[in-house]
């Protein structure tokens, strides 16, 4: 089938239509669309697609019914059906069988399997020709009985797109999964940090508390006794305990004091 084949939206959200729709056509195909199953049979009337696409939950006429009436047409039946569904409930594959729909995608979709599965109809158009309609299935499924017209090629080919989307959904699930876990990593390793830091900030605060008490200073040298009884220069004390660093100089006190000299010939020169 060709890249321009002309494909039929039936969705009543125009969000889900829009992305459906740059989808499809950004990869060539030719698009048309209607609110529900019965804007749909007019379009279809008017104008046959190759492939129509529809939304199961629909006002005025749904997804299971519309394929319905398609594939119950001589005119219409060829046209290949696929079922936009959440796949909730396992009855909704017994309801596309007895539909006579030919594929299920399950919502949220990733747009390449969207594409994969849409080459998988037009792949198979022309085996299922040659394949011969069947006489009515009877089936029994949660205690009710089921008639399936679909031929055995249609059954096949919807089941398997079943699993196939089940296989994806699981594939999701893992990734997701592997994405927890890496997450749970990276929050383990802020937690270790955060660890780390708020050990950075008691040891700080302890230090902030011990310059806070009484330290015992020499009267004479100015030295001060540590906590383990050592006696420190004032400014190797402090260098330790503060993020802090000493220059030294004099005062004036001082400098008149032990440098009379000095002080005199500064005094003289200005």
């Amino acid at each position: 089938m060709a890249t321009r084949a002309n494909i039929l939206i039936v969705e009543d959200s125009p969000t889900q239509t829009k992305l459906l729709r740059l989808i499809l056509e950004d990869r060539g195909y030719i698009i048309d669309s209607a609110p529900n199953g019965v804007k749909a049979l007019e379009c279809i009337r008017v104008k046959k697609p190759n492939l129509v696409i529809t939304d199961i939950v629909m006002p005025e006429m749904d997804g299971f019914a519309l394929c319905k009436v398609l594939k119950s047409d001589p005119d219409l039946k060829n046209i290949p059906v696929m079922l936009l569904t959440s796949l909730s409930d396992p009855q909704d594959v017994i309801k596309g069988l007895q539909a006579g729909a030919d594929n299920f995608l399950t919502k949220p979709y990733e747009s390449t399997f969207l594409i994969s599965q849409i080459q998988h109809i037009f792949a198979n158009l022309e085996l299922r020709n040659i394949w011969d309609s069947n006489s009515e299935i009877e089936i029994m499924f949660s205690g009710q009985k089921y008639f399936i017209n679909s031929d055995r090629m249609q059954i096949v080919d919807l089941l398997l797109s079943t699993y196939e989307n089940a296989v994806q959904k699981n594939n999701e699930l893992h990734k997701a999964h592997d994405d927890l876990i890496e997450i749970h990593r990276q929050l383990e390793q802020k937690n270790n940090d955060l660890e780390r830091l708020n050990q950075n900030l008691l040891q700080a605060l302890a230090e902030v508390k011990t310059l806070s008490g009484l330290l015992p200073i020499c009267a004479h040298c100015k030295k001060i006794r540590d906590d383990d009884g050592y006696w420190n220069q004032i400014e190797s004390y402090m260098a330790k305990r503060v993020d802090v660093e000493f220059t030294h100089g004099i005062c004036p006190d001082c400098a008149k004091k032990f440098y009379p000299d000095v002080v005199s010939k500064i005094k003289l020169k200005f």
